[in-house]
């Protein structure tokens, strides 16, 4: 066990790179660029070589709400996306809750060791005045297996059996306002915007600074973290960037939308 754990380690990519490594990786046919946002947003530029995923092409909406969409729906949707075995797969978008959904996404269908976050996305790439195409690459052809997920995702059942656990620290990853209104039991609120360095290009902070935060936040250093937001999709970017950092981090992915629906799960104001 202790050797699959060796062996997953050192094949995880680093979980941001820069601009500059990002270019001169244009033409490394193991790379794979993915944008997450608008197709309308994608059509005026984009980083040469990079496809497409909307946030809502791998969500499946019904009575339960914003959910995931099924593994084979996921695979699907990423191989069209250049998504292959073997391949890094690097995610830069428009919305960093998006990028952390979509994050989250490969992570359930295995693939999550193989992504890397662009730092300072499409606006600091522009800024820095480097190459941009309109043009629309021919779709992937993969292939593309759905891998075991890893414990990434918890319910409601897994959240209820740690309430009152001195190992699992609940981060509430919404805003004032929502926090206020209701809350898990001995969740700390923590603003995703405060992963940031500057928001706009979304350049993050230092691992120092975000350890701060989730330490600042009540994270203790033999503590694992499990977010939470409305629908799951700033708990995901959340929970990246913790992981990012060292932090054994889950993400309840059904979140307050899920929580809140039980009357029997218990809530703080």
């Amino acid at each position: 066990m202790l050797a699959i754990f060796a062996l997953l380690a050192a094949s995880a990519v680093e979980p941001i790179v820069s601009t500059d490594w990002l270019q001169s990786h244009l033409s490394d046919p193991q790379v794979r660029i993915v944008f997450v946002g608008s197709r309308d947003t994608y059509a005026r530029a984009h980083i040469p070589g990079a496809r497409l995923v909307e946030h809502m092409d791998t969500v499946e909406m019904g009575p339960s709400g914003h959910r995931l969409a099924s593994r084979d729906t996921l695979v699907r949707v990423f191989t069209r996306a250049g998504v292959a075995d073997g391949a890094r797969v690097v995610l830069y978008g428009d919305s960093p809750m998006a990028t952390g959904w979509v994050n989250t996404a490969l992570t359930a269908i295995g693939h999550g060791d193989s992504v890397s976050w662009l730092d300072g996305g499409i606006v600091l790439w522009q800024a820095e005045k480097r190459p941009v195409e309109t043009s629309t690459p021919a779709p992937g052809t993969g292939p593309l297996a759905a891998l075991p997920p890893p414990d990434y995702i918890v319910d409601a059942a897994w959240i209820k059996g740690r309430l009152d656990s001195s190992t699992t620290k609940i981060l509430d990853v919404r805003t004032t306002g929502e926090y206020r209104d209701g809350h898990l039991p001995k969740a700390t609120l923590i603003l995703w915007q405060d992963l940031f360095a500057d928001t706009k290009t979304q350049k993050f902070k230092s691992p120092d600074d975000i350890r701060a935060l989730l330490a600042k936040a009540g994270v203790g250093p033999n503590q694992d973290a499990v977010t939470y937001c409305a629908v799951g999709m700033r708990a995901s970017l959340m929970a990246w960037a913790a992981r990012s950092v060292g932090v054994p981090t889950r993400v309840y992915l059904g979140s307050w939308q899920d929580w809140s629906k039980d009357s029997a799960n218990p809530i703080v104001k």
